[in-house]
């Protein structure tokens, strides 16, 4: 290896600057602001500053786990693995069924738009599993919240829009004596 490959191939590490309490309301706003430019990037950056100082922030956590399912299809599976842990440690169980479900819907939605063969099968699995998830959260939603309603019905229209089937069990292994 040649001095010039050992330097590239070195990792650079900085230590990362805290930011001041009184800071995180602005923070947690443009990290909403930057989700809704397209730049998830950005705003997960902004959220893992926050919870670096306020980790049971949920707001930060939630924007956290929206900035990563932003990533799905440009990022590694780390971000889905990433974004199902936050879902799981929300502290509200209506916020744990229904953000997991948005989890799922965003998987079946980059499995639908990825072309591959085979992968209208995995979003039809991804968007029933959605649907188990805000099945669960409209059972525990507030009176007049109908989001998990909404996110279900939209599951639905996608699976009967796409025509998305169930894997068909594979009847071609032989049968055990």
């Amino acid at each position: 290896m040649t001095l010039q490959e050992s330097k590239a191939s070195q990792k650079r590490v900085f230590k990362l600057k805290p930011l001041s309490r009184d800071g995180v309301e602005g923070a947690l706003d443009k990290a909403e602001h930057y989700r809704l430019l397209n730049q998830p990037q950005l705003a997960e950056s902004i959220c893992l500053d926050i919870l670096e100082i306020d980790p049971a922030n949920q707001r930060a956590a939630i924007f956290l786990l929206l900035a990563l399912t932003d990533q799905f299809g440009r990022a590694s599976s780390r971000a889905a693995k990433q974004a199902l842990e936050l879902a799981r440690n929300l502290k509200d169980e209506y916020a744990r069924q229904y953000y997991s479900g948005i989890v799922h819907e965003r998987q079946g939605s980059v499995a639908l738009s990825s072309g591959v063969p085979g992968t209208d099968f995995d979003a039809c699995e991804w968007y029933q599993e959605a649907m188990r998830f805000y099945e669960k959260a409209e059972a525990l939603s507030p009176a007049g919240n109908n989001d998990p309603v909404l996110r279900w019905n939209t599951c639905a229209r996608i699976i009967m829009a796409y025509n998305l089937q169930e894997r068909p069990m594979d009847d071609s292994r032989p049968e055990l004596e």
